[in-house]
């Protein structure tokens, strides 16, 4: 139908190719080897005709010819031949064969053998030389079936022979393309899956290793999207997380200003204020973080960074009495890696020591070998052995969504998140320098 694709499936190309191939190369040498057969018969046929027409032309008395008397044929004439005699003039003189005779004339007339065909017979005729001149023709004679028939066997043989090695080709064919078209169906299977949300797909390894290389790279990307959806939604798990909470400290402080009579409301809303100013900048460092997919591209400002630590923290700790003490060295070893990411990692740290430490809050800088450190501390009791502080949904004492949100955002900046020291609780951030640095 015009306008519609016409596809067709691996198994059958390969199989037609491969069986066009074999009929065309089966027709390019049996073709030619036919003739050559039919030659070689009928040149095999001659041949033994021509020497028992000179055997029978040298037996032959020439004297009884010449003088027009009587004579007799060899006794020793093949069975199934015609032999006659013919007169140089092309007439029967003895023996069976048709009354005239124009290929014996020609041998009789130069004194050389000839070749030809009368009546349905492949013949060959000899001169019967007397004083070196011919006084008679020997015609010997067979009929052209027999050769024919003997072709035609050998046509047959061969045709059974072309036929099966057309049938060989078609299964060997058959075979190839079913080996070729099977990892493609377990590729385009194993696709299927993964487009419908299987990220385990690993097709079978298969004897082609095309099929085999593209198997391993879609099993690869399998992992590696299931890998990245799992980081996306842990992601999003730990980012509401994060914002529930902030959302919740900033609701809280409203309906408790609502609550107590005489509360300064004033101050509560100003409060509540810096609360959303706060979260309008986590959410702002989130959505950037989760548009772009670089890590580690930008060299990170750490004094800069720091100072807005130092601005945005100081004041919450010393309502509560306490002090922040940040310690940053000078000539610190540059490093790569998103502020953004950075900054909300402190805050995790910072909001983990001011909801569940005590006393001092100390943010550290050292450079340890090629990697900077900055290390989060207070002086509170820490967190007990048996918990597993970067482990999701911990229970009891509130660690775990927000720590956890921070390691992934240190590993994405090709970093790592530690727990150098469980009570005082010590945590270190470390920050690799750029690549080629």
């Amino acid at each position: 139908m015009r306008g519609r694709s016409r596809t067709r499936s691996l198994r059958w190309r390969v199989l037609t190719a491969i069986s066009v191939v074999a009929i065309v190369i089966v027709t390019l040498f049996a073709v030619p080897l036919a003739i050559a057969v039919s030659d070689l018969y009928r040149s095999e046929t001659v041949a033994a005709l021509s020497r028992d027409a000179t055997w029978i032309a040298a037996a032959l008395p020439y004297e009884d010819i010449e003088a027009g008397r009587s004579f007799r044929l060899p006794a020793q004439v093949p069975a199934g031949l015609t032999v006659g005699i013919y007169t140089p003039d092309g007439r029967l003189l003895h023996g069976a064969g048709p009354p005239r005779s124009a290929v014996a004339a020609r041998a009789a007339d130069d004194g050389h053998p000839h070749e030809g065909m009368e009546a349905g017979f492949l013949l060959v005729t000899a001169p019967v030389p007397a004083h070196g001149v011919p006084v008679a023709a020997v015609r010997v004679a067979t009929r052209y079936e027999q050769v024919r028939e003997r072709v035609e066997r050998a046509w047959l043989l061969m045709a059974a022979l072309a036929a099966l090695t057309i049938a060989l080709g078609a299964a060997v064919a058959l075979r190839q393309s079913a080996r070729l078209a099977q990892p493609l169906e377990h590729l385009t299977r194993a696709a299927q899956a993964l487009g419908q949300g299987d990220f385990s797909v690993r097709p079978p390894r298969s004897a082609v290793s095309e099929a085999d290389a593209a198997g391993q790279a879609l099993a690869a990307t399998a992992r590696r999207l299931g890998e990245v959806l799992e980081r996306e939604r842990s992601f999003s798990a730990d980012v509401s997380h994060q914002l529930r909470t902030q959302l919740t400290g900033l609701l809280l402080g409203l309906d408790s200003a609502l609550a107590r009579s005489g509360a300064d409301l004033r101050q509560a809303l100003e409060t509540a204020l810096q609360r959303g100013e706060r979260l309008q900048a986590i959410i702002d460092d989130l959505l950037g973080l989760a548009r772009d997919t670089r890590t580690g591209s930008e060299p990170l400002d750490v004094p800069a960074l720091l100072e807005e630590v130092r601005l945005d923290w100081h004041g919450r700790l010393a309502a509560q009495g306490r002090r922040l003490l940040i310690t940053v060295p000078p000539d610190l070893p540059e490093v790569a890696a998103s502020a953004p990411a950075v900054r909300q990692i402190l805050r995790v740290l910072l909001d983990n020591a001011l909801v569940h430490g005590r006393g001092q809050v100390s943010v550290d800088v050292s450079e340890v070998g090629d990697v900077l450190a900055i290390e989060v501390s207070d002086e509170g009791p820490g967190i007990g052995e048996e918990a597993e502080v970067f482990a999701r949904r911990t229970a009891g004492d509130g660690h775990g969504i927000g720590l956890a949100l921070a390691r992934s955002l240190a590993e994405a900046e090709a970093g790592r998140l530690v727990l150098r020291r469980r009570s005082p609780p010590v945590f270190s951030l470390l920050l690799s320098p750029p690549a080629g640095s």
